[in-house]
């Protein structure tokens, strides 16, 4: 069972936009025609209070956590297919080199054709984690990711109640906190104003920071350890 998951403060809203929609998506990755948003099919949660990105230190999208029939996590938060062409966007068009693309491709075929071995394999699949590889993947939450995660449930709970100028302060402490977690900065963004609202929450700002913390050595984007993943 595939269950979705967004992180949208202003529910509806925002999510309703990307999750129902077969329009063109707001990022082009080429200057070709830019990729449709996929109408879901499956079930959607919305997240607005980031509980389940903080049970599960989720901090950036798409991130793909793989639970089995007997609710145990067979592989903890990783990128859900994704590579990191961050570092090699351009923050004003969105276009990324063609060979990076072809990466990305790559990575994203090699993810899903693993999903779907475990699918049909369950325990016995090469891709599934034993609870020791589990344990030694999964990231302890620290006293950065709980104020982070206090000062962003008190700028929803701000916002939600009509406080927006009050919530601003609070979205920014929440950055502060935890300047890695990457859900803080988009929802900062995604209900700045209500024109913001259901729109692609990313600014040259959020590309340019992204791009500075790959140039002191950070990832937007981790590795995937998985069998036939790209090692850089």
């Amino acid at each position: 069972m595939i269950l979705g998951v967004s992180f949208d403060t202003a529910g509806e809203r925002a999510a309703g936009t990307f999750a129902r929609s077969a329009e063109p998506s707001p990022i082009r990755l080429t200057a070709g025609d830019a990729p449709k948003l996929a109408r879901a099919t499956y079930p959607l949660l919305r997240d607005e209070q980031h509980v389940v990105a903080e049970l599960y230190d989720i901090t950036n999208v798409p991130v793909a956590v793989w639970i089995d029939e007997n609710g145990r996590v067979v592989r903890p938060p990783e990128p859900a297919g994704t590579y990191d062409v961050v570092k090699h966007m351009d923050p004003a068009t969105f276009t990324v080199p063609e060979e990076i693309l072809k990466r990305a491709g790559q990575v994203r075929t090699t993810y899903f054709d693993a999903v779907r071995d475990w699918v049909k394999n369950g325990a016995k699949s090469r891709f599934a984690f034993s609870p020791e590889q589990v344990a030694a993947h999964v990231r302890e939450p620290g006293d950065a990711s709980s104020r982070g995660h206090a000062c962003f449930a008190l700028a929803a709970w701000l916002w939600r109640n009509g406080q927006r100028e009050a919530s601003k302060r609070w979205f920014d402490a929440a950055v502060e906190a935890q300047p890695d977690n990457w859900t803080f900065r988009r929802q900062k963004i995604a209900v700045a104003d209500d024109a913001a609202i259901g729109n692609f929450a990313a600014t040259p700002e959020f590309f340019q920071t992204a791009k500075r913390q790959v140039a002191e050595g950070k990832r937007y984007y981790d590795l995937i350890d998985m069998p036939g993943m790209p090692s850089e």
